[in-house]
This record gives C-alpha cells, structure tokens and sequence, in this order.
C-alpha cells in the first residue's frame, strides 16, 4: 500500500467520522490533550534548560534557589491547560455546554498550578531571606506561612468559583457572614500570628536562643520559630513544640544577653561549719603573710588593726575589746584574690565573696563572679576547677565544710559512746 493510498483511506475515514459528531469532538479532543502535554514537556524542558544555563552565573545565583523549590516547574505545568484553553475553540461540532465546562476546568487547573507556582516563590525567597544577616535576629517565616494561607484560601475560592461559574465575590459575601465561624475555628492562628508579630518586632526571641519555659518542659536552643510553633531542642537533644501564642501569655527566660554579654555567672556556696571559726594566732598570722596572695591583704590588715587597737590605750589589753583577724575572713579575703587573679574569670564584671546569713547547714560563703566563656562545657570545667581549689585549701585555714552525719559517722561516733565500744569490736583499739 502506498502512500497515496494511506492518504484517501484517512481521508474517507475522517469523513466518515464527521457523520458522528460527538465521536468526532471526542477524537478532537483528545489530539488536542495530546498535543497539550508535548507543548507542555517541550516547554518545560526549555525553561528548565535555560533558568539552569543563567544559574551558573555567579550573578544569578539565586536561581538556583528557584529551581531547587521548584518554580518554574509550576510554572511550566501552567502550559499545558492554556492550550487547553485556546485550543477548545477550534474543536468542531462539539457542544457548547461541554466547551464551556471544558474552559473552566482548564482555566482552574491554570489558576491552581499558578497558585503553587507563588507558593514555592514564597518558599524560594524564604530561603534566599535565611542566608542573610537579618534573617538571625528577625525570622519572616510566620509572615510567609501566613501568606501562603491567604494565598490558598482565595485560590481556593477562585478554583471553586471558575468550576461553578460565578462570581467570587458570591462567595466572599457568603464567607462574611460566616466570619465568627471563620474567627472560632482560625483562633490559634489569629492568636499565633499577632504573637509571631510582637516577638518579632520587639525582639524577643531569635533562632539559635537558649531559652528555659518550665511549664512546658523546654530548656534549649530555639531551631525553628514558624507560624503556629516554636521548636525548642533541648539539652538531651528531644523537641519540644510550643505554641507561639504562649511565649506571649506566659514567661520564658532567655539567656541570648548572658551569651552576648561574653561572660557566664557563677554563684554557689561554700557551707563553712560554724564551730570552727575563730582568730587567728599569731603563729598562724605570720604564716599566712608568707603566702602571696594573702600578701597585700595582710600587711594592710595588720597596719589598719594595730592603729584601731592603739587607739583604745589600756583596754585593748582584754581580748574582747580589742580587733583580731578571724581564719573565715583571711579566707574570703584569700578566695577573692585567687578568683581575680584567675586567668578564666571575666574581670570586667562582678566579682566579689560574700557572706550570707547563717543557716542550720553553716556560714555560707559565696562565690559571686563571671567566666571569661559562656560555654557550657568550658564554664562547668572552669567552676569545678575552682571549687576544687577552694574546697582543698580550706583546712589550710583551719576550716571545714559542715556535712550532715551520715550511717557510718553515727556508727563511728554515736553509738560506741552509747554503748560502749565492746559492742564495737571492730572499733576496739588493737593492744600490744
């Protein structure tokens, strides 16, 4: 069979077909579907191709954020339906009911693939946003949440609206007298979004903050802040979701000006027991004058007490009328030194020993200062270091910590005394 042949067979058959005219509008359409989804393919190829060559400049580099949310994929899928659109009219023979819905339905399928293509739009530029400076201390993420909401409910509308074939405001007008429907079942997100605006605006809340919300078991770092939640990683790395309208109810701590203040604060007690305070003797005052931190402190102790006590003539000769150094002072006065002259602590900021009121636990003494780091791990090393020293230095000074009698201090002291020590004989003394 040649070609000629082929040519009057399709030519017969054709006319044949235009006997049966909704066989005829079917065929049509679908070549005209046909043809769609190649003009479709070959037009996203060729975008695709060339937003890729242009994205290899260093200039447009943020076409590269485009394709990677997908842009100008939506935007291609929009082709499809507009030939859909234009091509309807020259189908012959086909009903103009049918048409008509058939334009409608291309037109929703345009107006959803465009409402996509402004979504992942948003998304692109939200993360264009995130690699600035900004984006570290003011978050658009609620914003474009929010947007995009907006952004689906009117598409919504439109889409609805095209396949019935009336007018939007129809049901615009209609959604306004459901508006303390809308306003009942939208409130966490009205509530959301006015929060998301005051922390953003006032500046109360940043990614990467440490931040502590007891009442909601939050205690770590701010990773994600959008429009409905604050996610929180805590230090045992578990997350905790928080609505964004509570950060505003409610109280939270944030330690973002302990971070940027450069310096971590450290506040602890020593529990000095209290029967072991007393003066000093002399012997003792002329060892410690030998050590060098208690140096300056000492000679200038010593010059201030001498002048007071001369000053009181005869009665100074009685102990209690006269000032004498106590081993709880020489050691405050000999911690703080240590701490300033430590090379981890801030000295720019407060650094003092003070003691508190005493308690059925001893004389506090505490330790009121700042380290050089806010580092969790460094600041933990750096106090533990300190205490140490001070904990091992304290005997130093004739004093101890005041500890609770334990099971075996009771055993060991208690009740031999009480018993008597044959009841004890492990306790018994071994005779030669």
């Amino acid at each position: 069979m040649d070609l000629k042949q082929l040519w009057l067979n399709t030519q017969d058959l054709w006319n044949a077909l235009g006997q049966h005219p909704r066989i005829y509008s079917l065929l049509a359409f679908l070549l005209l579907l046909f043809v769609a989804l190649v003009v479709g393919r070959a037009a996203r190829y060729l975008i695709l191709r060339g937003v890729e060559l242009l994205g290899r400049q260093p200039s447009m580099f943020w076409l590269n954020d485009f394709l990677a949310n997908k842009v100008f994929h939506r935007l291609a899928q929009i082709v499809p339906s507009v030939v859909i659109q234009f091509g309807l009219s020259l189908i012959p023979e086909m009903n103009k009911v049918t048409q008509h819905f058939l334009g409608n339905a291309a037109l929703a399928f345009t107006i959803l693939f465009l409402m996509l293509a402004i979504s992942a739009l948003l998304n692109a530029l939200l993360d264009i946003y995130a690699r600035t400076e900004h984006a570290r201390t003011r978050s658009i993420k609620g914003y474009v949440q929010l947007a995009k909401m907006v952004l689906y409910v009117l598409g919504g509308i439109i889409i609805v609206a095209t396949l019935i074939d009336r007018s939007p405001l129809l049901l615009l007008s209609g959604l306004g007298a459901m508006s303390a429907v809308i306003i009942l079942v939208y409130k966490d997100t009205l509530l959301s979004f006015v929060a998301s605006v005051q922390l953003t605006s006032n500046d109360m809340l940043r990614v990467g903050d440490w931040i502590e919300m007891p009442q909601v078991g939050a205690d770590g770092d701010v990773v994600d802040i959008t429009l409905h939640t604050v996610k929180v990683q805590n230090f045992d790395k578990t997350i905790v979701s928080i609505p964004t309208w509570r950060l505003m109810s409610e109280s939270f701590k944030n330690w973002r000006g302990m971070q940027a203040s450069g310096g971590r604060r450290i506040k602890r007690s020593l529990f000095i027991d209290a029967s072991g305070v007393r003066f000093i003797t002399d012997d003792e005052e002329q060892r410690l004058t030998q050590i060098r931190l208690l140096t300056g402190y000492m000679s200038r102790k010593q010059a201030e007490l001498k002048a007071w006590n001369e000053a009181q003539g005869t009665v100074a000769a009685m102990s209690a009328n006269r000032r004498r150094m106590t081993n709880i002072g020489t050691f405050r006065a000999y911690a703080l030194a240590y701490l300033k002259g430590h090379p981890d602590i801030q000295p720019n900021m407060t650094c003092i020993v003070r003691q508190m009121q005493t308690t059925a636990q001893g004389v506090p003494l505490e330790i009121y200062c700042f380290t050089r780091t806010t580092a969790w791990d460094d600041y933990e090393r750096i106090q533990g270091d300190i205490f140490d020293y001070l904990l091992a230095v304290l005997p130093e000074f004739g004093l101890s910590l005041y500890q609770q009698p334990s099971g075996n201090d009771l055993r060991a002291g208690v009740l031999p005394a009480v018993l008597g020590a044959s009841h004890f004989p492990l306790l018994e003394q071994p005779t030669e």
